[in-house]
């Protein structure tokens, strides 16, 4: 997608990409890197900050806090790649020209790369709105909805959909496993349900 729809199908991707595709598009997605566990590569991620991990609110929190800012803000990417166990994935959900549906996988470092042009030139910001929350044991789903901006202030989102969030505890912390979204288009409407409660 051009920089500024696939930003806002991160949503951030809420998170933007570099890539060329129609808003709603989202180009074939190539092969998936290796995976690896944390505890086989410690030295593979960043440490994180305590309070980033401890919560799974603070790690939702930490997650769009990393991917906003003002054009040209340097994003703090070790953090970022901090809140991912090293098989972690980020993918969005798109319509392709033939009326199918393609998933696009990134890992995070996929994201960084096709973001941080996109970032240096845009703002971008990201924000939850609601949430809906499944936990079973050091497992937990997060199921929410967003709202992308250019700018903090700005008092519509030039973009909502929803982030599915995989995330497991590893009995020290949390770790996001996936990030799944899909952006809200004319075809398909954000329902009551996944609304902020009034």
């Amino acid at each position: 997608m051009s920089a500024r729809h696939w930003t806002g199908w991160m949503a951030a991707m809420a998170i933007v990409g570099g890539a060329h595709a129609q808003p709603g598009q989202v180009p074939p997605a190539g092969p998936a890197a290796a995976a690896t566990t944390p505890a086989a590569t410690p030295a593979a991620t960043p440490a994180a900050r305590p309070v980033d991990v401890a919560t799974v609110d603070g790690i939702v929190a930490a997650l769009y806090d990393v991917i906003s800012g003002t054009a040209g803000q340097p994003r703090d990417w070790d953090r970022m790649r901090s809140l991912f166990a090293p098989e972690g994935r980020l993918m969005a959900v798109g319509a392709r020209p033939e009326r199918v549906y393609a998933l696009r996988a990134m890992t995070v470092e996929d994201y960084i790369a096709r973001n941080s042009k996109a970032f240096a030139t845009m703002g971008f910001f990201e924000r939850e709105a609601a949430r809906s929350t499944e936990t079973f044991g050091q497992i937990v789903h997060v199921f929410s909805t967003y709202e992308s901006r250019h700018a903090r202030g700005e008092a519509e989102p030039f973009q909502r959909g929803i982030n599915s969030i995989q995330l497991y505890h590893d009995g020290k912390c949390w770790w996001i496993v996936n990030l799944l979204w899909r952006a809200e288009d004319a075809s398909l409407r954000l329902p009551e349900r996944y609304l902020p409660r009034r």
